[in-house]
């Protein structure tokens, strides 16, 4: 019996001294510390937000609430900052924009990895390279093109207080939302076609060449064919672009004069005043401004995940 204890015992003791290991308690203090970091100014927003401007101008933002907790920064932001009519201009920029960047990357990389053809692998890598140069080095170019490129005219459609000008009386791209829209369809479809040909990849020539030789034409095939195989790296391609668009502050900043038109990020900046900023407001401003994406992460947090993992190896 003796021996059986002893034999039962080393394990025990190896555990216990594995738990211990000087390493593993430093590595579990560094993430601990690096999630406190990480999560502080969340907490810290969220906290400034509940409460009165005038109990942080007496007391200090990190000092104990003197006047209580409440929702009235939220209440005045959701009102007089009007963020539902910037979470719609928000949308109608954001939507067309995914839609488009999906529609066209998908082509591309369709294109590029179940045919071949002389330039297949030069077009793939000019829509890559072009995700490595910085916006803010054409920014004047592009600001000339956008104040010089007449388009038409199409109307306007009016939804309660919310006047959507698909084009107004200036003519040209500039504040216009066609221009934003273009302007994120134009740096995302490279990053999205990087991921989407990665992806597409690991779907045989077979499949293809199956359906040209039952009589499929190319877009046929690319819409009933390789979309529904691809809907895992569309939907996490969807959840990155959402993301990308809906945060841009830059050019909505530079290509919008118009404050009515601009996005919800850049709206945020009517809460500040010439002579007062209300901190604790902008914090409730930008904690609303962020549920869209975070609703749109948990919806497609499935496939989102399904789409990073399938596509990183192949066969």
């Amino acid at each position: 019996m003796s021996v059986i204890a002893a034999t039962t015992a080393r394990p025990l003791v190896r555990r216990a001294q594995r738990r211990i290991r000087p390493a593993r308690v430093i590595l579990q203090a560094f993430l601990i510390a690096m999630v406190v970091v990480w999560l502080f100014p969340l907490f810290w927003a969220i906290y400034a937000s509940l409460r009165p401007y005038s109990d942080t101008v007496q007391h200090g933002y990190l000092s104990w609430p003197e006047n209580g907790l409440s929702f009235i920064n939220y209440q005045n932001v959701w009102t007089q900052g009007e963020i539902p009519y910037y979470y719609l201009n928000t949308l109608v920029i954001v939507i067309p924009g995914v839609i488009f960047t999906l529609l066209l990357a998908s082509m591309v990389a369709f294109c590029c990895t179940q045919f071949s053809w002389r330039f297949n692998l030069i077009v793939l890598m000019l829509f890559t390279a072009g995700n490595l140069l910085p916006p803010q080095v054409i920014i004047v170019p592009l600001y000339w093109i956008y104040l010089n490129t007449p388009i038409a005219m199409l109307g306007s459609i009016d939804i309660g207080n919310f006047s959507f000008a698909i084009f107004s009386d200036n003519n040209l791209l500039y504040d216009q939302y066609i221009g934003i829209i273009l302007i994120h369809v134009v740096f995302q479809t490279g990053f999205a076609t990087f991921v989407l040909s990665n992806y597409m990849k690991t779907i045989t020539k077979e499949i293809t060449e199956s359906a040209l030789v039952d009589g499929a034409n190319v877009l046929r095939i690319w819409w009933s064919v390789v979309l529904p195989l691809c809907r895992p790296a569309l939907a996490a391609m969807a959840t990155l672009l959402f993301t990308f668009m809906y945060n841009d502050f830059f050019w909505a900043l530079i290509l919008l004069s118009h404050g009515d038109k601009r996005p919800i990020t850049t709206a945020l900046n009517n809460l500040q005043g010439e002579f007062l900023i209300n901190n604790n407001l902008i914090a409730a401003g930008a904690l609303l401004a962020c549920l869209p994406p975070i609703i749109v992460y948990i919806l497609l947090q499935k496939h989102f995940v399904a789409g990073l993992t399938l596509g990183s190896t192949k066969g």
